[in-house]
């Protein structure tokens, strides 16, 4: 048996936890420049909202109905998410992330009751632990699973978790499942599935091996036999180790400086350095890009990229801020509207086959793993929350005064300033988090 767990509106449940006065109100989370509405509690679905409405064109419904618009946190989202999966992993061991909000889970045992019982008791543990509601399906196969998690969602009575263990319950389910809802079958596939009379899950279930061969491709064979209870979706081997890592975002309003655009990137490759900390890999490579707003024609427009080899595979985020900053300054031009700017690792290897440089002392790169170990064990601790970040200036800003007076670079040598920017360890409070 498979199992299915589903974060309830997971965006809109961490902001809750850090602000428990939102609960029991319409929240709407907006994306990056708060353009369109991306998670929605239940209340403000009530409303009519939707997920990915511009909410330019919902303004006076939100305001009639005191509808709170938050922009999204995604480190706060992504930690409660770690801290989730973290949860599930005490109770059973074997799982495997989908997403940042849903796990499958392999249930080790044959006996419905011992599985119910497990069930209950990973949704009770994650909201006892990490305080986020869940909805968790259970069936022979994972497409099934998606289904009764559903279910699990949308009906209270089964509290939080719904069991497809028999043909009976099967066929309900699927009865009253549309198509367009079936993990696997997209929105080209289901309109062609309607054109032919077929609308429910059941209708393609019941479909012969030949007449559903005629319909869809091998992908869809494979959901055809999911849906008839053959479990053949595998599972990635691979599936937790990021052969790429990106992270970008969109500023709103636009930033022209060179110091805000620093300070962006820094924090970007921040992220993903923890990414890769956290499943043990080291980048090769650091990719660095800037763009203007390519929607408005009364600028200049600009786009540009810089990639550099590392001269030893790291993880070090102290190393990968510094060569990012050093490739933001080599593309950045003064005086441009800037709309974009992001972080590229191109390719990741284990840590553990990592050939270290010539140039980096051993005691160093120790340091180094040690300081980073510490920065991570802070971050993730309730009270000091993502507080501890590494900090880049440039040469004509001002230093901050609780920062040490040591300068680092690659190398871990004094570097020349004329080609390496200042980073240092400082501790930054955000005000807008209740702590």
């Amino acid at each position: 048996m498979f199992g299915l767990i589903d974060c309830n509106n997971f965006f809109v449940s961490c902001e809750r936890v850090f602000n428990p006065a939102l609960s029991g109100r319409p929240v709407v989370v907006a994306s990056n420049n708060d353009g369109c509405a991306v998670a929605l509690s239940n209340e403000a679905k009530s409303l009519g909202l939707k997920r990915g409405m511009p909410l330019f064109k919902v303004r006076e419904l939100l305001r009639r109905n005191n509808v709170i618009t938050l922009s999204g946190n995604h480190r706060l989202y992504g930690d409660l998410s770690a801290r989730v999966m973290a949860a599930i992993e005490s109770v059973v061991p074997d799982i495997e992330v989908y997403s940042i909000d849903e796990a499958f889970i392999s249930f080790p045992v044959a006996d419905i009751a011992a599985i119910e019982t497990t069930a209950r008791e990973i949704v009770r543990r994650v909201r006892r632990n990490v305080g986020i509601p869940t909805s968790l399906g259970v069936a022979p196969t994972k497409t099934l699973a998606k289904v009764a998690a559903r279910f699990a969602k949308k009906y209270p009575g089964y509290r939080a978790v719904c069991l497809i263990d028999n043909e009976t319950r099967r066929r309900k389910a699927l009865e009253l499942t549309e198509i367009d809802e079936i993990w696997g079958i997209g929105r080209r596939l289901a309109s062609r599935l309607r054109q032919v009379g077929i609308r429910r899950a059941i209708d393609f279930a019941d479909l012969t091996r030949e007449e559903a061969g005629r319909l869809v491709n091998v992908i869809g064979m494979r959901t055809w036999e999911e849906l008839n209870g053959v479990a053949c979706v595998e599972r990635d081997p691979e599936y937790q180790v990021r052969k790429q890592i990106c992270t970008t975002r969109t500023f709103t309003p636009s930033v022209t400086g060179l110091p805000e655009l620093e300070e962006a990137v820094s924090g970007f490759m921040t992220i993903a350095s923890r990414k890769l900390r956290r499943q043990g890999s080291a980048a090769k490579g650091v990719s660095v890009f800037i763009q203007t707003n390519t929607y408005r024609t009364d600028i200049e427009q600009y786009y540009n990229s810089a990639y550099s080899p590392l001269e030893e595979p790291t993880n070090d985020q102290m190393t990968l801020i510094g060569m990012s900053v050093k490739l933001l300054r080599s593309i950045y031009r003064r005086g441009l509207l800037y709309r974009r700017a992001g972080v590229y690792i191109t390719e990741t290897v284990p840590l553990e086959g990592v050939q270290p440089g010539l140039f980096v002392s051993p005691e160093e790169r120790e340091k180094r793993r040690r300081l980073n170990v510490l920065v991570d064990r802070l971050n993730s601790n309730p009270m000091y929350f993502d507080k501890l970040r590494i900090a880049s200036c440039s040469l004509d800003r001002p230093r901050f005064s609780s920062g040490p007076k040591q300068v680092y670079s690659d190398s871990g040598n004094i570097p020349d300033q004329k080609q390496l920017p200042i980073l240092y360890p400082f501790i930054e409070i955000p005000n807008h988090r209740p702590f």
